[in-house]
């Protein structure tokens, strides 16, 4: 297609404004009384040497975190919460700590160590089942260790409105 260098020039300044190649080729019908395909705009364009601008995203502004979010500092379960009864007797204290970015294949994550120094992982999956991974294969919590996990699991949860 050949234009004449004011309309060469009057495509430039569209595309200089952000217009699309679409409303370019709506403008040049009606405007300058030039119909052409989509493909001939973007084969004039590129001819002219120019580049589309790309839309700019809108803004998206960061979450700013709200002080019950989970957090990774390690606290012993119920320390602040009432509801949480005191570990038994002899069983020592169970520390629970909850991913800020859950594991892959997890809806919630986190960390457990338990009254003995053992660690593991935890994690519920996307039905509802709930998970550990222990750091030493083969290691099993006492039965005690494994409902102060469970009670400060759940006081955590709902903490996060789970």
């Amino acid at each position: 297609m050949n234009l004449d260098e004011s309309q060469k020039k009057t495509v430039s300044a569209w595309i200089t404004d952000g217009l699309k190649l679409a409303d370019i080729q709506k403008r040049m019908g009606t405007e300058l009384g030039v119909n052409l395909t989509y493909m001939e705009v973007r084969m004039l364009v590129d001819d002219l040497k120019l580049m589309p601008k790309d839309p700019v995203p809108p803004k998206v502004e960061k979450p700013v975190p709200s002080p019950e979010a989970p957090s990774a500092v390690e606290k012993p379960i119920g320390a602040d919460d009432p509801n949480v009864p005191a570990p038994l007797a002899g069983s020592g204290s169970v520390s629970l700590t909850v991913d800020s970015l859950a594991r892959p294949g997890t809806l919630i994550s986190g960390n457990v160590q338990f009254s003995d120094g053992q660690s593991a992982a935890w994690y519920m999956d996307q039905m509802g089942r709930l998970g550990l991974a222990p750091k030493q294969q083969g290691y099993k919590p006492s039965p005690a260790d494994l409902q102060s996990f469970q009670q400060g699991l759940e006081v955590e949860l709902s903490k996060l409105g789970l």
